[in-house]
């Protein structure tokens, strides 16, 4: 890594990423923010960010290395949120996703060290296929499964329900939708873990099941 880890913020204007930009630069890193809606440069610059205007449905797997070579740390926060029909949702959550994997993974020794912002029990999820949260649930699990499959230096975050909250710690629980249901993950919080793991090697596990509770992220290992 160089002098100063140098972090690219996927879907920067996202609640999470809105709230890990701050965190990250006050950690004394180079934060680069990535959006799409030019609307949103003035708030991301404001939080002490590179502005990146990019739209992630755009790239190809070329355009991705070309990109990622110049970063130590990818963090992939961006998401569809339901707001634009399933078909939006396969190609940001699903295959925006898993070409940025690529193309971290065709750097090889010079790869970023990656991590992927996901939900609790991803890759075991029962989703019937006539309900809504099917092409979420379907997305993040070929994406997650992927990344677990690269060669890449990665961390995949699974919180529960997530909330505005205010942060006071961590639990890590069982990667289970049972384990999760009724336990919510403050926004804060997944902030915080993001930055945590940008500073520091990620811990012995590459999935990371957590919600709110009282130990404090400096703690995980």
């Amino acid at each position: 890594m160089t002098e100063t880890t140098r972090v690219l913020l996927i879907g920067g204007h996202g609640k999470v990423a809105l709230l890990a930009t701050p965190l990250l630069v006050d950690a004394g890193l180079d934060v680069t923010s990535m959006f799409r809606n030019p609307d949103h440069r003035a708030e991301i610059e404001a939080l002490g960010a590179t502005a990146l205007e990019r739209d992630v449905t755009t790239l190809t797997v070329d355009d991705w290395a070309d990109l990622l070579k110049d970063f130590d740390v990818v963090v992939w926060s961006a998401g569809n949120g339901g707001k634009n029909g399933a078909e939006a949702t396969y190609a940001i959550d699903r295959d925006a996703a898993i070409a940025s994997i690529d193309g971290a993974a065709s750097l090889g020794e010079n790869a970023p060290r990656y991590i992927m912002v996901s939900y609790i029990g991803s890759t075991s999820h029962t989703i019937d296929p006539s309900d809504s949260f099917y092409p979420y649930a379907e997305s993040k699990k070929a994406a997650d499964e992927h990344l677990a499959a690269s060669n890449l230096d990665y961390l995949i975050l699974r919180p529960s329900g997530l909330t505005l909250d205010e942060a006071h710690g961590v639990e890590i629980i069982a990667d289970t939708p049972e384990a999760g249901q009724g336990r919510t993950t403050s926004r804060k919080l997944v902030a915080e873990v993001i930055t945590e793991f940008s500073v520091r090697e990620f811990p012995q596990t590459r999935v990371l099941p957590f919600v709110d509770g009282d130990t404090p992220v400096s703690e995980i290992n």
